[in-house]
Parts: C-alpha cells; sequence; structure tokens
C-alpha cells in the first residue's frame, strides 16, 4: 500500500484555510479535518480515485470513498442544502467508481452566488481511516492553484491497518428509542457530523437504523447515503455507559432541530406629534383609557414631629446630612469613573441641594420651633418645592423632583417608610417613576393606566405592565409633574395623554374603547386556535412570564407556550435567594398552568440593569457589559446550580425548556450542558430537558450557526440585542426613542441568526419587538418560528399574524434593509401594510 494519498483541486480556484471557512461547523472540524477552496469554475472534479459513497439528495454535496478507505467529502459551498437541488446537476451517482479529475457536479455559479451564504467549497476527510493529514494544504492559504494540482496529503497508519486503533471498550451500558426526525433537509453533512460529535462526547457506539438498514453514525457518508428525509421514523441505539444521556442528545438534534419550538413584548413606538392639550411620551404598553389623574409618589419615611433639645436635633440633622452626602459622594464618583453622564449631573444637583445653606437655615428654624430634626428637614424642603413650583418656570419645576428624592434619603435616617398610598381604582396613575414592586403593588388596585416621567419602554416595570395588559406611556419628561384633570384621555396606541379632554374627544375615545373590547374579545376567542399566516406559515405564539400567576394568565388568552419566564423576579425584592424548593414551587406552577405546553424558563439574568442586594457584584465602569447572565457561573456557582437543581425536579421534563442569557460562545453552553448531565446524573435524572440560547449580543447573532448546531432552540433578545448593537443604553431615557429595533443594522443580525439557525433548530424572538405591530411583521417575514410575548398581547399577535403575507413582505426586505435608521424602516412598514390588498 501506498505510504502517502494526494488530494487534487477539484476546480481552478483560491484555497482557503478549514478554520476561514465563515460556517463554524466546517471551521471548528466538525464535519473532520481538511481544506476548502473558493471555485473560479462552474464543475466540481473528482479530487482522487474512488467510489461515489454519498449524493446529496439536494445535490450539493458527494462523498468518495478511495482503495485505502478514506472517505472525502466535496461540498459545494455553505447553507446550499437549502437551494434544494435548484442550480445544481449530479453527474455521477452512488456505486459508480470514478478516476481522479472525472467530473462530479456541476453548478450555476450565478445563482448559487446569489442564494447561497457562499460558493466557498470544503474538502472533508469525513473518514481517516487512520490516515492522517499533513499540514501541506493549510501552508497555501490564499493562494490560486488549478484544477488537479495537489493541495492536501494524507500520510499512511504507522502500521499499515487502515483502522489501526480506532476501536476501545465503550462500557456494559445499552440503550434504543425510536424518533421521527423532523429536520426539514433531512439527515445531510451538518446534522450527520453532530450525531458523529454526540457519539464522541458521550464515548459510545451509536448507530441509526431504518427499514433493513443500519449504519454506525461514525460513517457521515452511510449516514447521508440514507436518505433519510423529514417525518422518517428511524431507531437509535447507543452502547456505552452513558447511553441514555447519548440517546437524550440524539434525540433532541433529529426530532426537533426543525420543530416548533419556543423560545422567546411591545417595542419602543416612536413619540407622538402632541396637539394642543396633550403630552407626548413612548409606549411601553399599549391600550387605551379614560379615567382621572392621580399623582403619585413613593410615600415618605414616618418621623417623630416634635423633638427634643435643639441642639440634639442639630447634631442629628448633621450627622444625617453627612451620611446622605457620603453615600451620595461615592456613587457620584462611581458614575463619572463609568461614564455615566447624567446620573453623575443628577447626583451632583442632589449634592448641592444637600449643601445649601438656605435649606439648612429653614430646617434649624423648625428645629427651633420645636421640631424633630426629621420633620424640620421634611417641611423645610416642602416649602422649598412649593416655592419652585409657584414660579411657573418649567426649568426651575424640574428641579422638585430632584428635592423629594433628597427629602426622602435624608428622612430615611430618623424613621420607617409606610405602606404605599391606595390609588383609586380606575385613576391614571402619574408618577416620576417606578420601582417593579410599586408597579405591582398599584396594579392591584385596578388603575387605569400610568403615565411616567422617566422610564424606557424596556424597563422591567414597563415588561411588568405589558403582561398584565396596564395602558402604560414612559419618557414623558418634566411637563408629567404639573398636569391636573378631573377626566383624562390615556392615548397608549398614538403615545398622547390628553389631561383635559374635551365632551367630543372623550366621546370619540369611549367608542374606541369599546371597539377594541369588542375586537379583543373575538381576537381572545381566536386565540385558542393556532396562528397561520396568509402565506401559510405557521407562527407559534407563546407568553413572557414573571412567574406561575401570569403563566396561568397566559393560558387564558390562548398561549401556545411560555416562551420566556424571567425566573430572575423570583430572586428580585427579597432579603436572600428563594430556597430550590421555592423555586420549584413557582416553576412547577408555570408548567401546571400551560398543561403539557412547552414552558421555557431563563437562568438566572441578574446584572446591569438588575441587582440583588444580598449579592453584592463588584462595581465596574460598565456594568451592561460586565457579569451578568450565564457569566455569572463563574462566581456564583452554588446559586445556579441550585436553580438547576429546581429545575431537574420538574413534571414533566419534556414540557420544560432551559434559556442560558447573555450567551457570547459556543463554550459556555458546553460548559453549561456538561454541568447540567452532572448534576442530572448525580440526582438521578434520566431525561434532560431542552437547552436553548438567548441571541442577545452582536457576537452570537454572527456565530448563530455554532451555537445551534449545538443548541435546541436560540430565542432572540430584541432588547439587550438592539441596545448592544447600537451602542445605546436602554435605561437612558433620552436616547430610548432612537433604541429601534427596526434599525437595519439590528435587522441584518436578526437576519444572520434565522440564516446560520436554517435546518438546524428553530428561532424565537422574545423581546420587546415580538409584541410590536410594525416589527413583528418584519421578524416574521426573516423567517422567525415564534413570537413571545406578554399575556394580554396573545390574542391580538395572533390576529395581526393571520392577516400577514410573510412572503410578500419578505420581498420588500431587502430594499429596506439599506435605508438610514429604524424609523424609515418603520415608515415603509406601516405603508406596506396598511396598503389595500389586492384582490
Amino acid at each position: 500500500m501506498a505510504s502517502t494519498f494526494d488530494i487534487q483541486a477539484p476546480v481552478d480556484g483560491v484555497l482557503v484555510a478549514l478554520d476561514a471557512v465563515p460556517d463554524p461547523v466546517f471551521a471548528e472540524g466538525t464535519l473532520g479535518d481538511g481544506l476548502a477552496i473558493d471555485p473560479l469554475g462552474d464543475t466540481l472534479h473528482a479530487p482522487c480515485a474512488g467510489e461515489v459513497v454519498q449524493c446529496a439528495r439536494t445535490a450539493h454535496a458527494v462523498t468518495l470513498r478511495g482503495a485505502n478507505g478514506v472517505e472525502l467529502l466535496i461540498h459545494l459551498g455553505l447553507d446550499t442544502v437549502n437551494l434544494d437541488g435548484a442550480g445544481l446537476e449530479l453527474l455521477v451517482e452512488i456505486g459508480q467508481r470514478v478516476e481522479a479529475g472525472e467530473p462530479l457536479l456541476r453548478f450555476d455559479a450565478d445563482r448559487v452566488a446569489r442564494q447561497a451564504m457562499s460558493l466557498i467549497t470544503p474538502l472533508i476527510v469525513a473518514e481517516p481511516a487512520g490516515w492522517r493529514l499533513t499540514p501541506l494544504g493549510a501552508q497555501r492559504s490564499g493562494e490560486t492553484v488549478c484544477r488537479g494540482e495537489v493541495i492536501m496529503r494524507l500520510e499512511a497508519p504507522v502500521d499499515g491497518s487502515p483502522n489501526a486503533g480506532v476501536t476501545k471498550s465503550r462500557g456494559t451500558g445499552e440503550a434504543t428509542r425510536e424518533v421521527t426526525l423532523g429536520l426539514a433537509a433531512g439527515l445531510h453533512a451538518r446534522p450527520a457530523a453532530r450525531l458523529r460529535a454526540i457519539a464522541r462526547e458521550h464515548d459510545v457506539d451509536l448507530d441509526i437504523g431504518h427499514g433493513e438498514t443500519r449504519v454506525e453514525a461514525r460513517s457521515l457518508s452511510r449516514l447521508m447515503n440514507m436518505g433519510l428525509v423529514a417525518g422518517d421514523r428511524v431507531t437509535l441505539s447507543a452502547h456505552g455507559e452513558r447511553a441514555t444521556a447519548a440517546l437524550d442528545a440524539a434525540e433532541r438534534l433529529l426530532s426537533e432541530a426543525e420543530a416548533d419550538d419556543p423560545a422567546s413584548g411591545a417595542a419602543e413606538l416612536p413619540v407622538a406629534e402632541a396637539g394642543a392639550g396633550q403630552l407626548a411620551g413612548l409606549v411601553a404598553s399599549q391600550g387605551l383609557a379614560i379615567g382621572p389623574l392621580y399623582h403619585y409618589a413613593a410615600p415618605l419615611p414616618e418621623v417623630p414631629a416634635a423633638g427634643d433639645d435643639p441642639a440634639a436635633e442639630r447634631l442629628r440633622l448633621g450627622d444625617a446630612l453627612g451620611q446622605v452626602g457620603k453615600a451620595l459622594q461615592s456613587a457620584l464618583v462611581q458614575a463619572e469613573r463609568g461614564g455615566q453622564a447624567s446620573e453623575a449631573e443628577i447626583l451632583d444637583a442632589h449634592l448641592a441641594w444637600l449643601d445649601d445653606p438656605a435649606l439648612y437655615d429653614a430646617a434649624e428654624s423648625y428645629i427651633d420651633s420645636g421640631r424633630s430634626a426629621g420633620q424640620a428637614w421634611r417641611e423645610a424642603l416642602d416649602d422649598e418645592a412649593d416655592r419652585l413650583q409657584a414660579t411657573g418656570n418649567t426649568l426651575l419645576a424640574a428641579r422638585v423632583a430632584d428635592l423629594r428624592d433628597l427629602q426622602r434619603q435624608v428622612m430615611a435616617c430618623f424613621g420607617t417608610v409606610p405602606n404605599a398610598p391606595q390609588v383609586p381604582a380606575g385613576a391614571i396613575v402619574i408618577a416620576d417613576d417606578l420601582t417593579p414592586s410599586e408597579l405591582i403593588a398599584l396594579a392591584g388596585q385596578q388603575p387605569a393606566g400610568v403615565c411616567l416621567a422617566a422610564g424606557g419602554t424596556t424597563s422591567h416595570v414597563a415588561i411588568l405592565a405589558r403582561a398584565r395588559g396596564l395602558p402604560c406611556l414612559v419618557a414623558m419628561g418634566v411637563a408629567l409633574e404639573s398636569v391636573v384633570g378631573e377626566l383624562a384621555i390615556l392615548d397608549a396606541e398614538q403615545g398622547l395623554l390628553e389631561p383635559q379632554p374635551d365632551s367630543a374627544s372623550l366621546d370619540a375615545m369611549r367608542e374606541r374603547i369599546n371597539e377594541r373590547e369588542r375586537v379583543h374579545g373575538a381576537a381572545r376567542e381566536a386565540a385558542r386556535q393556532p396562528a397561520t399566516t396568509r402565506d401559510g406559515r405557521h407562527v407559534e405564539v407563546c407568553a413572557n412570564v414573571a412567574g406561575g400567576a401570569e403563566a396561568r394568565i397566559a393560558a387564558e388568552e390562548g398561549a401556545d407556550g411560555i416562551g420566556l419566564l424571567r425566573s430572575e423576579f423570583l430572586f428580585l425584592d427579597r432579603d436572600s435567594a428563594p430556597s430550590v424548593d421555592e423555586q420549584r414551587s413557582e416553576y412547577q406552577a408555570a408548567l401546571d398552568a400551560l398543561g403539557g405546553k412547552p414552558v421555557i424558563v431563563r437562568t438566572l439574568d441578574i446584572g446591569a440593569d438588575k441587582q440583588l442586594g444580598y449579592l453584592p457584584l463588584p462595581r465596574v465602569a460598565n456594568p451592561a457589559l460586565g457579569v451578568r447572565g450565564i457569566r455569572l457561573w463563574a462566581s456564583q456557582a452554588e446559586l445556579l446550580d441550585s436553580q438547576l437543581r429546581a429545575l431537574l425536579a420538574l413534571e414533566p421534563l419534556d414540557a420544560l425548556r432551559i434559556m442560558l442569557p447573555m450567551v457570547s460562545g459556543v463554550g459556555e453552553l458546553r460548559a453549561l450542558r456538561q454541568r447540567l448531565e452532572a448534576l442530572a446524573a448525580e440526582l438521578g435524572v434520566s431525561r434532560l430537558p431542552r437547552l436553548g440560547v438567548m441571541i442577545e449580543v452582536p457576537s452570537a447573532a454572527l456565530c448563530a450557526a455554532g451555537l445551534a448546531a449545538e443548541a435546541d432552540f436560540l430565542s432572540i433578545g430584541t432588547n439587550d440585542l438592539t441596545q448592544y448593537t447600537l451602542a445605546m443604553d436602554r435605561e437612558d431615557p433620552g436616547l430610548a426613542a432612537q433604541l429601534d429595533v427596526l434599525h437595519p443594522a439590528v435587522l441584518r443580525l436578526v437576519q444572520e441568526t434565522v440564516k446560520g439557525a436554517a435546518g438546524r433548530c428553530p428561532v424565537g424572538v422574545c423581546g420587546a419587538a415580538a409584541g410590536d405591530p410594525l416589527a413583528l411583521a418584519v421578524l416574521v417575514a426573516l423567517g422567525v418560528d415564534e413570537l413571545s410575548v406578554e399575556p394580554a398581547r396573545i390574542p391580538a399577535v395572533k390576529a395581526a399574524l393571520r392577516e400577514l403575507d410573510a412572503a410578500a413582505l419578505g420581498e420588500q426586505l431587502p430594499a429596506w434593509l439599506t435605508l438610514d435608521d429604524g424609523a424609515a424602516v418603520r415608515t415603509q412598514v406601516k405603508a406596506w401594510l396598511d396598503a389595500p390588498v389586492a384582490a
């Protein structure tokens, strides 16, 4: 037998090192080692002599087996499986013997270049049979070569045996399972390679049977030659100590790669033009309302009214001012170091008020009249706030919020904070901003709506408002603080508040509300049916929830599942982390509410805008780029292990999906899967839940193909993806109107994610954009499989999908992706959706 085996260039072209191929399945060596070529011709020729052992059903790939047992995969282009043979012509058939240089495959280069990811053609040693690839080809990356020129060389095994050293004991375990294939493109190269990788990772012998045929997973060519297509019933068998875990992974790969598993809101709508007597804001939660205005302020701490000795009270006031001043100074330094200019300005203003001698003198006067230090400070700042409001100067009135905040901080040094005030049912609540716990308490009192001077549409307050169907406007500015009105109109569709409407406006709004209620009632009835677009696309509509109670609401609204359970709400607003049992109870309530439909639980996503008092994280210049999401594992493994233990205790695990936040690369996914498997083994759990990742950072979107090769589903978090793509803090009200998911740059990343996951796993959207009528249409046209929105939005989203021709809209997208910004895209989308439908 010859000591070397030469591989020739199959076509004139430019050599490309395998690790430079823009597809992780090839670049990371999942399919095997080799080289690639960027073709300059339109026909691929045999790079060596051998037998044709595999021809792809879609005509994009051929595998040859040499006399020495080496198998070579010639794979035309990237993502060409999705062409389904269009523009491709196979010139050989299985079983045919060819000599080096004989034509194998002819292709329409222009058509393939337009419709596929790339023409770069990998040549992969799919089965080395013990032969070793030399570094000959990799050293020539970038060279132009001619067809027939030797580009790779393999060296024979040392002992001459074609299969030297490839067998070893796998242990005694054995398992068998029947699976229905869910791969839309059939068992082609990528899933075949992943099946082989699963066998290696679990150290088992794995084979797959269909009818009378049974093939070992280690042979890519034989796997692909089975010709398996979606819907085929196959039998998986594994032999080895980790046989069951291997079959779990193989079943997820084969049965769910094209399933409509859920993965993933209202997005930021532009500020409307306010007319006379109106105030404009951003729509955080859609809806319409009429009601009296109620100005809400967080209750002040309760302090003693009367003081003791005036000298002692002065000392107490001085100590309190010093304590608050020290805390403010520390926060100011941190804000300046972090480049947070807006926050630094606010803190600096607070320090200036704190050091104002006039305020201190006024407080001393009240102390001299018998007030306690806390009460004296309260009355002194009340007087100053009244003076500023009375000036009628908008700029001066804007400082009242600073005074109230400072008033509260100093008074907290002397007393305790009472329960929140009662809000009249049906009122429109006006506030500077709210905490999540304040919003939850307010919602229980059944207000008609909420208007906030600050805040953003992706804040947790906005999320909670949407989940409850509570109309909400944010980022309305300081003018909101002075509005008055006995019966106001809140239009959280157009983004407008009209504090003192006339009777005609009230009548018109009542008609709109009645019509919305009628439409919503009909939509809610229809929401229990699947959502199918006019062009036949089935799109799952799931719910974003914070726990079991909201999951029950979602089920009533017709949710196809839970696309996002935000587990962090279990950890917020408390003094210690929830126990395993407490977590399990809450997660189980969500599974029970959905009655077997899929429920996706996102693991703890703390950091940046979400902090835990009992889990101090290091202060960093930019928290949004620091330790958050899956990155917490490095320092808080015990906390996150407890969450995984709670999840593994749920029933049925088949309905559970676990989703990892802030994943930036496939290594993080692999590490988590290994940890999940270890905990499952420790708990005696033999069948693992499906594991997916959120696409929230540009690196994840650009590497979606690699993530999709190992994940069971992808879910695009449009809130963070937009923030990181546009480099705009989503918590900054001043940037809120520009932070638009329909910006072409963001849409291109969504497009890359869908393209990378095609044929591998489903893609959902769980960000706020999924509930935005314009954005959801674009997302579906881009190819997402599922939308996850706040429960109250489910009927409306399903109704909108049934009216959408996604294919027709998709034809407009290439032009829209060249526009300048999100506002321009919105204008085009709205005009297209509003245009009359052709008969």
